[in-house]
């Protein structure tokens, strides 16, 4: 299967590498690829720059938007919430139809300092956005409510915990669901909350999320349903 992972942050980086390493073909995809693979600081998190990621990684190319999700197969949204709809409108419409869109972003809106805003938020929500914006592409939302490093590697967090899906498309949460097992995700753990509506209120755990962050001080943790 052929993946595009549109952004190049810490989140892109994992899915990719965890992609990768089950023998998927993977290219990532970013606004301009050079500017990005000239940076040499890092970034406003910490992270060392994406070039170092990248020459770890050698089998994961790095393209345009618009050529990365002309490529895949599936498109992993991994960018900056805020930016999502533009980063999509990049990649083009026509390279998203009848494909599967998995949307891992958060709207989380920081004009304001910390903590952060939801935009949109109660009404409507990012994962619906893009379903309205790309009408042909099979929107499904899911893992945005965890650390990175615990989306690919769920045992990471002892005991059982919880992973959500948010979804029109039967089929393309099936094929999802698929994809969260093969991370490690056992079935029991995975909620199918039903259609993209659903992705409100996965959205508006990350307030809940970045508080309980900043208590545990370490982000090693995650939602848990009883009876899940």
């Amino acid at each position: 299967m052929r993946y595009a992972v549109l952004g190049t942050g810490v989140v892109g980086r994992t899915i990719a590498g965890k992609l990768a390493s089950l023998g998927q073909e993977v290219v990532i995809g970013t606004r301009d690829p050079q500017a990005t693979l000239a940076r040499t600081e890092p970034d406003g998190y910490g992270n060392p720059p994406y070039s170092r990621w990248q020459a770890e990684h050698r089998q994961v190319r790095l393209e345009s938007f618009a050529d990365a999700a002309a490529h895949g197969e599936v498109v992993v949204n991994t960018t900056a919430g805020l930016s999502s709809l533009q980063a999509l409108e990049s990649a083009g419409a026509a390279h998203l139809a009848g494909k599967v869109v998995i949307d891992i972003a958060n709207p989380l809106d920081f004009s304001q300092g910390m903590p952060p805003l939801l935009d949109p938020v109660n009404t409507d929500s990012l994962g619906e956005r893009i379903q309205r914006s790309f009408p042909d592409a099979k929107v499904v939302k899911t893992l945005n409510t965890m650390n990175a490093q615990i989306m690919v590697d769920p045992a990471r967090v002892p005991g059982a915990h919880t992973v959500f899906v948010s979804g029109d498309d039967p089929d393309a949460k099936e094929a999802v669901t698929a994809l969260l097992v093969s991370f490690g995700w056992p079935a029991g753990g995975i909620i199918d909350l039903g259609d993209i509506t659903t992705a409100r209120g996965v959205e508006m755990l990350l307030p809940l999320w970045l508080r309980l962050y900043g208590v545990f001080g370490h982000a090693d943790f995650n939602f848990h349903i009883q009876g899940a």
